[in-house]
């Protein structure tokens, strides 16, 4: 899972420099304690943004909702992008085909959406998850094209 705080040079700039790193340190810390709650792994933040594994997708998923509400709480709006694939563990990072689609659906992904692939949207049937087609991207440097979908939670 990949997420991102959207328009995060213009909230820093309206902020600040002491704002913005109060701010991002409760984003931080929403983030910490969702991935806690859904069992994920933090594996690096990249300045205004996580990616991080889980065990599992429907746990993925439901956390990176959960994650959207708490920053809403605290006045920002993320987006986050979700694919499930082989990873190699490379000391305290990871590396792989996988990782690098989730990155590139991020790319697909607006304020408040969760995007995910159809490999993701296959494997999580009767998880409380629905989804909205986006139609087929083509994700840079990857080949052929993908279906790609937004999730929410259902009710």
């Amino acid at each position: 899972m990949f997420t991102d705080i959207v328009g995060s040079t213009s909230v820093a700039a309206e902020l600040g420099d002491r704002g913005w790193q109060e701010l991002v340190h409760r984003h931080d810390e929403a983030v910490r304690a969702e991935l806690g709650r859904f069992g994920g792994s933090e594996i690096k933040t990249m300045g205004d943004g996580f990616l991080a594994i889980f065990h599992g997708p429907s746990k993925a998923i439901h956390c990176a909702c959960a994650i959207r509400r708490r920053a809403a709480d605290i006045g920002l709006s993320v987006r986050a992008a979700l694919h499930t694939g082989e990873c190699a563990k490379r000391r305290n990072d990871i590396s792989g085909i996988a990782v690098h689609l989730a990155s590139r659906l991020l790319d697909h992904a607006g304020a408040g959406d969760v995007i995910v692939s159809s490999t993701v949207k296959d494997l999580v049937v009767g998880s409380g998850v629905t989804f909205k087609a986006r139609g087929e991207a083509i994700l840079r440097d990857v080949p052929g094209s993908w279906q790609i979908y937004a999730a929410t939670e259902a009710g």
